[in-house]
């Protein structure tokens, strides 16, 4: 379900994307290099991280289904809802506290966001490319959280779970064959 009559209820991502191709195609295309792509954050870390932002914006669409990516990568049940409710994200791993804390500021505060809390996550022993690659996780899941909340995106949590399982095995690319077919059903190529 959608806010637009012509984006399928079973497939309102691709049929979103659908709506501009050439866009939604380079957006799929920098979910594979940020998400999949090389990085010394795990798939499973940046995943957790994207289902973390996404339930501090409240986008059921996306924490539903890229909490289910996390666990399917290995993540442990139960604790990305600790860590949406918890400020200190006590019970995450030591290591990825600082991410996680500096991920929550920079979607809740981003304006407030200074040297010493880069430094936490550096401290903690992350590099540069490290800090950088979950800078960009947490801002394209901003962004995508406003594209699913501004077209009225909605799936049944089972849905969403079986597609957030699928994207764990398959990845982001085979969202570009439903982009290329539903801009060809609307006339949109």
């Amino acid at each position: 379900m959608t806010f637009f009559k012509s984006i399928p209820a079973d497939g309102p991502m691709v049929g979103a994307m659908g709506m501009n191709p050439s866009a939604g195609s380079i957006l799929v295309q920098y979910h594979t290099v940020v998400m999949r792509g090389p990085s010394p954050l795990t798939e499973g870390e940046r995943e957790l991280i994207a289902a973390f932002v996404s339930g501090l914006n409240a986008c059921r669409y996306c924490y539903g289904m890229h909490s289910a990516t996390a666990k399917a990568f290995g993540v442990a049940e139960g604790l990305l809802e600790s860590l949406v409710s918890d400020p200190d994200v006590s019970s995450a791993p030591e290591k990825l506290r600082p991410i996680l804390k500096y991920a929550r500021k920079l979607t809740l505060d981003q304006a407030r966001i200074t040297q010493s809390d880069a430094q936490a996550v550096f401290d903690a022993g992350w590099d540069e490319r490290a800090m950088h690659d979950a800078i960009c996780v947490v801002a394209l899941f901003n962004f995508m959280n406003r594209f699913v909340h501004g077209h009225g995106m909605a799936l049944a949590d089972g849905v969403l779970s079986e597609r957030g399982v699928s994207l764990m095995g398959s990845g982001y690319d085979p969202l570009l064959e439903g982009i290329r077919k539903g801009a060809e059903a609307h006339g949109r190529s």
